[in-house]
């Protein structure tokens, strides 16, 4: 590419060429020429990093810029951001911490090391002076992470419920659109390439928690230990629940809900009943969605596809230009000294107040119900509803029970001693209900 006199070159070095990194290569490529003409930058990919200099690629590069060593990237002088993208916790962190000592600014979408070990690298990055992107490790191509740290940097946001895993979305919308059970709809996913060939991070939420501390960290300005947040996933969720949700005007979505107590945070991950009318509902297949409320700009939502090549690569490509823009005295490149985040106390699951689906087995006699019924109300649950099923078993019926708001320790005693006595022939089934 031509340089114009008045472009400025920033030099790129790439660690990882998979999906997302070719999809960044691609877009340099394509669209190295407007970017150059819409900001006087050119962005010159300088070193790629692999693990194999034999493997064929998506995309067109020259070899010469192919090396299987970090440290290439590290050392190399023309390299001003490094782009990180082979995920997992080490050699990252270490490749970033290193890649700061030697000048580089970062970008990442590694969300595992973000959760994990966000607050030392935050810290380092400050502390030497470097710029850390981010944007990438939260819901693909949506603009989140820039939205909450400088959009509405003049609010306060008190709570966020997000559909942050496609997967998660696509299997749930299967289940719903296809009336299948969960192992069919899994293998959809895998067949449609949006399952990994072991999609336990996905499906038993991990993912999802991960991405939750990442924004719970900028919207609250708080540390997140990851193992204090409540997590669930969908593995167990059956076909008859996603049509009963249904039946009674409601979908079921895998959530990672965050809410601000005063001093403390609420953050949990689970399956979620959500009303039908919710904006949250409609979200299917692959998409990702953010619906947040800050105190001035009110109800938001952030909705597009939250994973695939090139969204991704294209929040990527965004901090890079940022960073880029920065690094060329179009913006302010100094690292801000603020405040430290604080250490909000997160509430325990005990103390989570919720409504409740239950759904019940239970043996077709007389008093059975009422038994159920007490024990509830014994343990401060009032009910909002009963529901009774059909059956294809002579000698049991399922019964559905909606709650009024319950704290979550009180519904977790009463069913321990309902699920203990006769005539509840299976474990009960324990949805919460978000209005």
């Amino acid at each position: 590419m031509k340089q114009t006199e008045s472009s400025k070159t920033i030099g790129i070095g790439l660690l990882g060429l998979g999906t997302v990194g070719t999809g960044v290569v691609k877009i340099l490529k394509s669209q190295g020429r407007a970017i150059e003409k819409k900001t006087g930058i050119r962005l010159a990919l300088r070193r790629v990093c692999v693990k194999s200099l034999s493997k064929k690629r998506g995309v067109a590069l020259d070899r010469r810029l192919l090396t299987t060593d970090p440290s290439d990237l590290i050392r190399d002088p023309s390299i001003d951001i490094l782009v990180e993208l082979i995920g997992g916790i080490h050699p990252a962190k270490e490749i970033i911490h290193r890649a700061f000592l030697n000048g580089k600014h970062v970008v990442t979408a590694n969300k595992a090391l973000l959760a994990e070990e966000g607050g030392s690298i935050f810290r380092e990055a400050a502390r030497l002076g470097r710029k850390l992107g981010i944007e990438a490790s939260v819901c693909g191509g949506i603009p989140i992470i820039q939205s909450i740290r400088e959009g509405l940097a003049s609010n306060s946001i008190s709570q966020f419920l997000g559909i942050v895993n496609g997967t998660c979305n696509f299997i749930l919308s299967a289940m719903s659109q296809g009336n299948l059970e969960f192992r069919e709809a899994l293998r959809a996913a895998e067949r449609s390439g949006y399952a990994e060939k072991n999609p336990r991070l996905d499906i038993e939420g991990v993912d999802s928690a991960h991405k939750l501390a990442i924004l719970a960290r900028l919207a609250f300005r708080t540390e997140v230990p990851l193992k204090a947040i409540f997590v669930e996933g969908i593995s167990k969720l059956s076909k008859v629940d996603i049509q009963y949700a249904s039946e009674l005007g409601y979908v079921i979505k895998l959530l990672a809900i965050a809410k601000r107590h005063g001093r403390a945070v609420e953050l949990r991950v689970h399956p979620t009943m959500l009303p039908l009318d919710h904006v949250l509902a409609g979200v299917r297949g692959v998409y990702n969605a953010v619906f947040l409320h800050a105190d001035q700009a009110g109800d938001l939502l952030f909705y597009g596809k939250g994973a695939g090549e090139m969204p991704t690569a294209s929040a990527v490509v965004s901090d890079i230009i940022d960073i880029a823009k920065r690094a060329t005295g179009q913006a302010d490149l100094k690292v801000r000294k603020s405040s430290p985040p604080d250490a909000l106390p997160v509430r325990p699951m005990d103390e989570v107040v919720s409504n409740y689906y239950l759904r019940f087995q239970v043996e077709d006699k007389p008093g059975v119900l009422g038994r159920i019924a007490q024990t509830l109300g014994k343990n401060h649950i009032s009910i909002l509803s009963v529901h009774q099923k059909e059956s294809h078993d002579s000698r049991s019926v399922p019964v559905i029970i909606l709650t009024y708001e319950a704290s979550e320790k009180n519904l977790r005693r009463a069913l321990r001693a309902i699920d203990s006595k006769g005539g509840v022939r299976q474990k009960t089934v324990v949805l919460r209900v978000e209005k």
